[in-house]
């Protein structure tokens, strides 16, 4: 690893019996970045995450934290790394101040008081000091957690869908808090089922079925699908999107909302395509647009593939 990386995988594999979790992956963070672990519920982020956070042996291959194996050092890397769990252990008994007390004595932080302040007026609890833990919302019981991840001042945070369940203000609030956290400095991987979070990261690991299927910056995931992407308005939208899916450029069909996204190989003019696909068909066309592809168009298109390749990083 460089001096730079914080976080390395290599050939990674997971398995739990007879099922393998993670296959084969090789990754890497590097201080200062926000990297995004995106994809669906049980396509292995959470073990990925566990591995490199040393609270669980890898089946095979390697996970390096600060240049050290992350299992053998596992104790040692718990002062330097902070985990925030889906279901992060937060003790309902007690108050906001007790719990946070409780992990600054667990991690042994020296002049604690002090820093719990910091934390509790950084995540705006200092007016619930005296609440118990049990009788906080669901966001601010994300925020008391994230503060007790913090305590020890870690040089690298791993999350676990932290805004998994939360509503939309509060998912704000939360990425508000950590851009404060990255702009102090602070590395982050984070772990996400919401493409739209992606667009937050510095550079984003599409992971699905155990592997990762792109390692690129944000704007460039979408590059990585060939094509062009033409949105397609119909009142007969399932009539449509099976006419569309027999054409030979149109390489899929996917249903966005109330619209259909087409993607088309190998024509010069695919509005053209489309429109004289379903005109000929007889179906009533109402809009179709060229428009750019997404990151959620890229995701379909690499989990589709019969046998995904791994993209890379365009550049470091």
């Amino acid at each position: 690893m460089s001096d730079e990386t914080l976080l390395a995988a290599r050939g990674l594999v997971v398995r739990y019996g007879s099922t393998d979790a993670v296959r084969g992956v090789d990754l890497e963070v590097r201080r200062s970045e926000v990297v995004g672990l995106i994809g669906p519920d049980g396509g292995g982020k959470t073990s990925t995450l566990r591995v490199l956070a040393g609270l669980l042996r890898a089946t095979a291959g390697e996970a390096e934290a600060f240049g050290a194996d992350t299992w053998r050092t596992r104790r040692a890397l718990h002062h330097r790394l902070g985990y925030l769990a889906q279901r992060f252990a937060l003790y309902g008994d007690l108050t906001v101040d007790e719990n946070i007390q409780f992990f600054a004595l667990m991690y042994g932080v020296p002049a604690w008081k002090v820093r719990r302040t910091e934390l509790l007026e950084l995540v705006g609890l200092e007016d619930f000091r005296s609440r118990l833990a049990d009788r906080l919302s669901g966001g601010m019981k994300q925020k008391l957690a994230l503060a007790c991840t913090l305590i020890h001042s870690p040089e690298i945070l791993l999350l676990d869908e932290p805004t998994t369940g939360v509503d939309p203000v509060t998912r704000r609030e939360f990425w508000r808090l950590l851009a404060d956290l990255v702009g102090e400095g602070l590395t982050l991987l984070i772990a996400t089922p919401y493409l739209d979070e992606a667009e937050r990261c510095t550079r984003v690991l599409l992971m699905h079925d155990g592997r990762i299927l792109a390692d690129a910056r944000p704007q460039e995931i979408p590059d990585l699908m060939p094509g062009s992407i033409v949105e397609v308005t119909a009142e007969q939208r399932t009539r449509a999107a099976e006419i569309l899916a027999e054409i030979e450029n149109v390489a899929d069909v996917s249903v966005f909302g109330n619209t259909l996204h087409v993607r088309v190989e190998g024509a010069r003019d695919p509005v053209a395509v489309v429109r004289t696909a379903l005109g000929d068909s007889g179906v009533p066309v109402e809009g179709a647009r060229p428009i750019p592809a997404g990151l959620e168009d890229a995701f379909l298109y690499l989990t589709r593939s019969p046998e995904p390749e791994v993209l890379m990083e365009a550049s470091s």
